[in-house]
């Protein structure tokens, strides 16, 4: 028995390296086993990461050309909606026009279709008139205001344009805040332009920009006048009638024969004038002329509502060479020129109060020019002079004193 454990000890003796080994053997698998369990496990993430990453870079590509399509759509409408506001815009200024062409019909129909009042006197009833004006002739005038101002010179001269033919009228209404300008081209006609304002008179040389009245008589010379929101205008029909007409309505509101007999041009320079209305401080004036004293210019007072004549005088204002007047707080002042025009000058003036002599007047000449006035219109608001001139239309600034000073 001693003799087999001895073997056997020696046996395990034996046996123990290739235990050794095989446990070494067990262990390398083992961790060879593991390692590639890494490795798989490493190349699962990886995998899922490329995958990941590969779904980005698709989404990313896909939101780009979302996004550029997107900005293409944008600018497309941006374009087509500024095609759009253009046709619009183009739209409402024809629309603007056509408005404006629609407007000129209306007014042009109001004026048409209103039947005119008869504007025929009888005899007798010029012969009263005539009688009544005469009673009251060349008798000293009451002014109606304070006014007691004179010409002492022409402070400033500005030219406008050149605007229509060599004779017109251009004038503002001097009663009330209005800023329109009224336009009369020619020394007959029917038609009326009408600016809004004295920027659009000035800066546009067509008549586009202006609304046009048309009358239902036509008009002769060039002495018609704006006043208190009526146009009243010389027609010749035999005998020279005032016509009163109404802006607002545009129609007719009164008209009469003018009462005076045998009636020759009132200016020597201007043939085309027999009457020229005139406004001041006190009123509205009619300078005119008759056979039956054919040296000199005559004045009458005029009502503005009923077209009445108040007074008249016969003015030692001769009409030889004089080619334009006008009347300032009650005095008329005629301005002459020549044949072959030079510089205007005032050289008669007569005071209906009496206040003044012709003589005591300042001798005020105006700056040369282009030919001769062939209208001359105060404004007694703004205290200037709107003159046509051979088709050039001028502002005059007048500078004034008092009749004791000069």
């Amino acid at each position: 028995m001693q003799r087999s454990l001895a073997k056997l000890k020696t046996s395990g003796t034996a046996m123990a390296p290739q235990s050794a080994l095989l446990l070494l053997v067990i262990l390398a698998d083992t961790i060879d086993g593991q390692q590639q369990q890494l490795m798989e496990y490493m190349e699962r993430r990886l995998a899922v990461l490329e995958e990941r990453i590969s779904q980005w870079h698709d989404q990313s590509s896909r939101y780009s050309t979302e996004l550029r399509d997107f900005k293409n759509k944008v600018v497309s409408m941006l374009e087509t909606v500024e095609k759009e506001r253009e046709t619009l815009r183009a739209e409402v200024e024809n629309t603007a026009v056509r408005v404006d062409r629609l407007e000129r019909e209306v007014d042009y129909l109001e004026t048409q279709n209103p039947a005119p009042p008869c504007v025929e006197v009888d005899d007798k009833l010029i012969e009263n008139q005539v009688s009544t004006a005469k009673k009251r002739k060349n008798e000293k005038y009451d002014k109606l205001t304070d006014c007691s101002d004179t010409v002492s010179q022409v402070k400033a001269m500005k030219i406008l344009k050149r605007f229509g033919s060599t004779a017109g009228l251009w004038t503002k209404d001097p009663v009330g805040n209005s800023e329109k300008i009224y336009v009369f081209d020619g020394t007959s006609n029917d038609t009326v332009y009408v600016f809004p304002r004295m920027r659009e008179f000035t800066l546009f040389s067509a008549t586009r920009k202006a609304a046009r009245i048309k009358l239902p008589y036509p008009w002769v010379g060039t002495g018609h006048l704006v006043y208190g929101g009526h146009l009243y205008y010389i027609r010749r029909h035999g005998t020279f009638q005032v016509i009163k007409f109404s802006l607002a309505n545009k129609t007719i509101v009164d008209s009469s024969v003018f009462p005076a007999e045998e009636q020759i041009p009132v200016f020597g320079l201007s043939s085309y004038n027999y009457i020229d209305l005139v406004a001041d401080e006190e009123g509205i004036w009619a300078i005119y002329a008759t056979q039956e004293n054919e040296r000199n210019i005559a004045l009458a007072k005029l009502d503005p509502a009923s077209l009445d004549i108040e007074q008249m005088w016969d003015t030692p204002c001769p009409r030889e060479n004089a080619e334009s007047a006008f009347v300032i707080c009650g005095a008329l002042y005629v301005v002459y020129n020549t044949r072959l025009p030079s510089r205007s000058r005032i050289q008669c003036v007569f005071d209906v109060s009496g206040s003044m002599a012709s003589e005591d007047a300042a001798l005020v000449y105006f700056p040369k020019r282009y030919g001769s006035h062939s209208s001359m219109k105060y404004n007694p608001k703004e205290r200037q002079i709107y003159a046509w001139d051979d088709g050039y239309q001028l502002i005059y600034r007048m500078e004034m004193k008092k009749k004791t000073e000069v």
